[in-house]
């Protein structure tokens, strides 16, 4: 079964991102968390293939958590959310171990789909 955590201060948004993903992956276990204290441990316990991140999150940003997933686990799939389609940021989110980019509102849902159906079908191979 395929699990991916939604790391997003922004509870609407992470609750309509969790919703639909939900909606079109009935299969999959979507956790969240508000920040990244709260994201280490579920990292830990549910094991994760996917995990979107919010660039700007209290405590940590989302560039820190990345380096830190990515050090201890590199297998996690990271891609990076935010309302910022900067340049600097899809550099910042590279360097982090980023895997993705995604700009909120901007990048199109098709695209966050087909990451998610691809990490899912992978999952039903193993």
């Amino acid at each position: 079964m395929t699990t991916i955590l939604l790391v997003e201060d922004n509870i609407s948004f992470r609750q309509s991102l969790k919703k639909n993903l939900e909606d079109h992956f009935p299969r999959i276990i979507v956790e969240e968390a508000g920040e990244g204290q709260e994201a280490l441990p579920k990292i830990q316990s549910d094991h994760p293939e996917l995990i979107f991140l919010d660039i700007k999150l209290p405590g940590e940003s989302g560039l820190e958590l990345a380096r830190k997933i990515k050090s201890t686990h590199a297998e996690i799939v990271v891609a990076m959310l935010t309302s910022y389609d900067l340049p600097e940021y899809r550099e910042a989110a590279h360097q982090s171990g980023a895997n993705y980019f995604f700009a909120k509102g901007t990048s199109p849902w098709e695209e966050i789909l087909t990451l998610v159906r691809d990490i899912d079908s992978r999952q039903k191979t193993v």
